[in-house]
């Protein structure tokens, strides 16, 4: 199974940007979309955004859409979330996942998940 090892999180100013990083281990990486998801307090985990296998599809929430950019680098296996603009509401543990090829914002993800990373947006 693939390990992800997410960074980047921390403490911003609203209006702020923070970019996240997520590592992945073992050789499969490329075979695998990719996605952010976050989890506020008392609140469900949900999607963020995904990439897909070579990069070149992406989508977004509506929360994020505009603000947001995820990317992936398969020679260094690693994907990305730039987060620009960011609003208090954005403040949750950030993690990334593994996901089928195909996969959307509503499903296809293989229940995989990093330690994650904190974002905090303070008003």
């Amino acid at each position: 199974q693939v390990q992800l090892v997410e960074s980047g999180g921390g403490l911003v100013q609203a209006g702020g940007s923070l970019k996240l990083s997520c590592v992945a281990s073992g050789r499969t990486f490329s075979r695998y979309t990719m996605g952010w998801f976050r989890q506020a307090p008392g609140k469900e985990r949900e999607a963020v955004a995904g990439i897909s296998l070579t990069g070149s599809n992406t989508y977004y929430a509506d929360s994020v859409k505009g603000r947001f950019t995820i990317s992936r680098d398969n020679a260094e296996n690693t994907v990305y979330l730039q987060m620009n603009s960011l609003k208090p509401e954005d403040t949750a543990v950030y993690y990334c996942t593994t996901g089928l090829p195909g996969a959307t914002l509503k499903s296809g993800w293989l229940n995989n998940w990093g330690q994650g990373t904190q974002v905090t947006v303070s008003s």
